[in-house]
């Protein structure tokens, strides 16, 4: 069985990767519970991650997203199901 990442591991990471300057990231497995993708713990499969970086400036929202996923990608081949993810910049 696959290992489910962590809240704590994706913010460790995405702190790591994209150095933002505000970070939030949920763990909303408990409400998929029963969805595709869900591993019957609650835990683990469903994440939001709510981000503000400099490295998002000048950047489509696609690109932004893409940044996340890049950097999130082994968690996502360890079971990591579904991202909602909210990108923005830093007020200038």
């Amino acid at each position: 069985m696959k290992q489910t990442p962590t809240a704590a591991q994706l913010q460790q990471r995405l702190q790591q990767v994209l150095q933002p300057c505000q970070l939030e990231v949920i763990d909303e497995s408990q409400q998929h519970h029963g969805h595709a993708g869900a591993n019957g713990t609650g835990f683990g499969t469903h994440f939001r991650v709510r981000i503000t970086a400099g490295v998002f400036i000048g950047k489509s929202a696609v690109a932004r997203h893409r940044l996340v996923y890049d950097a999130l990608q082994d968690f996502i081949d360890q079971g990591l199901h579904a991202l909602a993810i909210e990108t923005q910049t830093p007020q200038a």
